[in-house]
């Protein structure tokens, strides 16, 4: 069974947007989606992005609709934070996120993990969430914002896929000065990567080349 881990180059680019998108495109497809939110801060009560997820998976695959939103994550804490400062009492274990993952993975064909902020966040004090993606052997989809700056976002986190040597796409989420993006921004893609593409315009071609991958 794949995994596909969706991150970002930080909080707030789309990666639950990103995650809905993806599962909706591979189950046209005709896959069995699964998604798990491994750790989850800033919650309260209900896990937000979590209850996002389940609510969108539900109508997808029933082997879901059993679920709560706190089943997709194998940890939450209130502290809207980075996980590692939002455990206070160190409860993190990378062996339960692990199990978690292996749960879910038994309901579904191919299973979306999203990632909290981006990917250099700490989960404990020595595993980031670029760790977690090599340790669940996972494809994983970087989500970059449009907003003037993002480019030195984008090649940093690059760098850090092409440093750990793990299998990676891009794309943009068009959702942040968009009227800007083609004068600010688009110009150095289209030199540097003429191939790039983004979440409004290339889901289908992703999923298509994802399909058709052996990971």
């Amino acid at each position: 069974m794949k995994i596909l881990f969706v991150s970002a180059t930080g909080t707030g680019v789309g990666k639950t947007y990103a995650t809905l998108r993806l599962l909706e495109a591979f189950a046209r497809k005709g896959l069995r989606v699964g998604v798990c939110k491994p750790v989850e801060t800033g919650v309260r009560e209900e896990p937000e992005d979590a209850a996002l997820l389940l609510k969108t998976v539900r109508k997808l695959n029933p082997a879901f609709t059993n679920l709560v939103p706190r089943d997709l994550c194998a940890y939450t804490f209130p502290l809207p934070a980075a996980p590692f400062c939002a455990d206070t009492q160190e409860e993190i274990r990378i062996d339960r996120i692990l199990e978690k993952v292996e749960e879910l993975q038994r309901r579904c064909e191919l299973l979306l993990v999203e990632g909290a902020g981006g990917l250099m966040v700490p989960v404990t004090r020595d595993l980031f969430m670029i760790d977690l993606a090599r340790e669940l052997e996972a494809f994983t989809l970087l989500v970059t914002p449009s907003r003037l700056g993002c480019i030195n976002e984008t090649l940093l986190s690059l760098e850090a896929l092409r440093t750990r040597d793990l299998p990676h796409d891009w794309c943009v989420n068009l959702h942040q000065d968009v009227e800007r993006f083609p004068l600010v921004t688009r110009p150095y893609y289209e030199t540097r990567f003429p191939n790039w593409w983004s979440l409004q315009n290339g889901l289908e071609r992703f999923t298509g080349r994802i399909l058709g991958r052996d990971f």
